[in-house]
């Protein structure tokens, strides 16, 4: 038998063998807590984010000396105490002040939870129905759910509720809810369900539970099955002499101003750090808009259920529409404050969380702004406006030569989620405006510039790059700083008039793109169109992923929704009829009221498109037909896409042109039509691209 000397000699030498490193879901689980990005950590490992991503997903493992440096790191950030709450029931909580990551505790920043956000369920089948209905008021699971990363969360982060009582979680598991009043369903939500979601970011905050009501189960709990009486969606709400609004009020919860409509939130006022909150989402009342979640709502309740939870998952617990959850993911990765100790008198206080957009709103630079906007009406300004959008263009058919006429077929190139594409790596600015006269154009300064570029003439067979219709420019007009490096890269000299410039600048979207980009690409390979395919093989699968699975195809289309609607939502408008100009509306009191940023991406975005226009006649020698958005229409021989994408030798794609993949920026086929019909809408001056699909079909523009 080994003696005690050379049982400790055998583990010093295991200790002593190269280090080891936790699994790759943990590393990544580790630096979202921290919230860093992949591309963060590539800069501090000095090596590529490509690299980092290989780490996490367990295609390869570093060397030293990296080994080391990345096992110092993840043992850093594991060193912030993990949730060790009881699984069940969940710890009543209070809701923090509006603005998400405030602090508001007396400990220190390193005693407040850390946790990554949920993983993705292991289990995406539909749970089968309980044999029958159970009466006791501790929820019952009656399929067992994949582990959940955070103890005080075990059942996900939603349910939806049907009128026996059985609430369809995430995961398979179905819980038995016996609420008959809604706030009963409150207090069971937070005391019993153990539903919710751990905070995307260390500064931030937990994501409150979602419960989901079919149209049976809010009928069971007095809610009207429908609502009527109002022409827009967003006004629709409960009167307040309604019996259940009385009845919220009476057992001391409290509406948010929206009041209850079809995502209602039911809150207490915070009581320190512990939040007290659940969000409703009525399924009758159309919480759940058929443009972003085609068929969601006539699923059965456990589809629904992993529809939505898988989306949780990716993107983040529902807070109201695409565009609503698209904006608070925003917030909910760059949270505006955080922890910082007062030098004067030793306490922890709210302060500013640096890269984020802070805690209070930022008038824009005149003229970032809308028309209507305060800022405008009160300075009298009459400078004129930023014009970013996307593209909305025809070619003239004076400009179509015989041998494009004679091409038999119109084919639609779209490209993937290209608002997010253009997020990538965008940095923006981060403080208020400063004025400039006569400044130097510095394509890394993110603002506003008022400039000409009017003489710049460029072949009227492509859309101008510096403004929506395609139309050369009259005279001066302000862009955004992408639109005039723009150029400068064709190689013309800019020379600004004035400028509204930024500061303080950062990538403030990275954390969102790098979570939007791996929810898209990870849905679509769930979809079986995944990286590896060639070319043939991406088409074939993209006809027929929509088969594959409705369920995740709706929560693609919802990831897309939440793409563009989120970055539309930077610059929403005033919405109802008694609006009068000069007046200030609710969406200005967010810090993400932020139209410079809404302009980046866009200009960004639109400048990629022509660059690949322009790359596509060096390479190929052919010219759009439309634009619009991310769809471009080309003539083709064929009905591929392949007859007329230019490949190298070794049937590589050509960088810079098209390319065929299923990654944000690459390019889908959008659809197939003849060339006579194309040229018979340019004729008509109506768009080839709006209708390309077939159907009529209009692609969302992003607001």
């Amino acid at each position: 038998m080994a003696s005690e000397e050379e049982l400790f000699a055998s583990v010093d030498a295991l200790l002593e063998e190269e280090p080891q490193l936790p699994p790759p879901a943990e590393r990544a689980r580790l630096r979202e807590a921290a919230g860093i990005t992949q591309a963060r950590l590539a800069v501090a490992l000095k090596t590529s984010t490509q690299t980092v991503k290989n780490y996490e997903n367990g295609r390869s493992e570093p060397k030293s000396p990296r080994l080391e440096a990345y096992q110092r790191l993840l043992k850093g950030w594991a060193a912030y105490p993990a949730h060790t709450s009881p699984a069940a029931p969940a710890p009543v909580v209070a809701p923090q002040p509006e603005v998400p990551g405030t602090f508001t505790g007396s400990a220190a920043p390193e005693q407040a939870e850390v946790a990554a956000p949920v993983q993705a369920p292991a289990a995406l089948a539909a749970p089968e129905r309980p044999a029958g209905s159970a009466t006791s008021r501790r929820p019952v699971a009656k399929k067992a759910a994949a582990p959940a990363v955070d103890p005080r969360f075990p059942h996900g982060p939603l349910a939806v509720l049907d009128s026996d009582g059985s609430a369809y979680g995430a995961g398979g598991i179905v819980l038995d809810c016996p609420a008959t009043t809604i706030p009963e369903l409150v207090e069971w939500t937070l005391r019993e369900s153990g539903l919710g979601a751990a905070k995307l970011n260390r500064y931030g905050k937990d994501s409150d539970p979602l419960i989901v009501l079919t149209a049976s189960a809010a009928v069971k709990l007095g809610l009207p099955e429908r609502l009527e009486g109002h022409e827009q969606r967003r006004s629709l709400r409960l009167p307040e002499d309604h019996p259940v609004v009385k009845q919220v009020m009476k057992a001391k919860w409290q509406l948010t101003q929206r009041g209850f409509g079809p995502w209602a939130r039911i809150y207490r006022k915070a009581q320190g750090r512990e939040r007290q909150c659940v969000q409703l989402a009525i399924l009758s009342w159309d919480a759940l808009d058929e443009r972003s979640w085609p068929g969601v709502s006539e699923m059965e309740p456990a589809d629904i259920a992993r529809v939505l939870g898988v989306y949780a998952t990716r993107v983040i617990t529902p807070r109201g529409s695409t565009a609503v959850s698209g904006l608070e993911l925003m917030t909910a990765l760059r949270p505006p404050t955080k922890a910082v100790r007062d030098e004067e008198t030793g306490n922890w206080v709210s302060g500013y969380n640096a890269g984020s957009l802070g805690a209070e709103p930022m008038d824009p630079a005149p003229p970032e702004a809308a028309p209507e906007h305060p800022v405008v009406v009160n300075l009298g300004w009459t400078g004129g406006f930023l014009n970013e959008e996307a593209y909305q263009w025809v070619r003239s058919v004076q400009t179509l030569s015989d041998e494009e006429c004679t091409l038999p077929f119109a084919v639609g190139l779209d490209l993937n989620t290209a608002f997010l594409a253009a997020a990538a790596r965008l940095v923006v600015g981060l403080s208020a405006p400063d004025h400039f006269h006569a400044p130097r154009f510095n394509p890394k300064i993110p603002g506003s510039w008022l400039a000409d570029v009017s003489h710049i003439e460029l072949d009227p067979r492509l859309p101008s790059p510096f403004t929506p219709d395609g139309t050369r420019p009259t005279g001066p007009a302000w862009y955004q700083t992408h639109t005039l490096a723009y150029a400068q890269e064709l190689g013309h000299d800019v020379h600004p008039i004035e400028a509204y410039l930024r500061r303080e600048t950062g990538a403030y979207l990275d954390p969102w793109h790098d979570r939007m980009k791996n929810a898209y690409v990870d849905t679509l390979a769930d979809l079986g169109v995944t990286k590896d395919l060639t070319d043939v093989e991406f088409l074939a699968a993209m006809e027929q992923h929509k088969q594959n699975d409705p369920a995740l195809a709706a929560v693609l289309v919802a990831i897309k929704a939440t793409v563009k609607g989120g970055i539309g939502k930077l610059r929403e408008r005033p919405q109802g009829k008694s609006y009068k100009e000069g007046e200030t509306w609710p969406a200005l009191s967010r810090p993400t009221w932020r139209p410079d940023i809404r302009a980046a991406v866009i200009s960004k975005a639109r400048v990629n498109m022509h660059r690949k226009l322009n790359n596509m006649v060096k390479m190929t020698g052919l010219y759009p037909l439309a634009v619009l958005s991310d769809c471009v229409v080309y003539p083709s021989a064929g009905e591929s896409p392949l007859d007329f994408l230019p490949y190298a030798a070794s049937g590589k794609p050509q960088p810079g042109a098209f390319r065929l993949g299923p990654t944000p920026g690459l390019a889908k086929l959008e659809g197939v039509q003849s060339m006579l019909w194309a040229v018979d809408l340019m004729e008509k001056g109506l768009n080839p691209a709006r209708h390309i699909k077939g159907g009529d079909a209009v692609l969302d523009e992003g607001e």
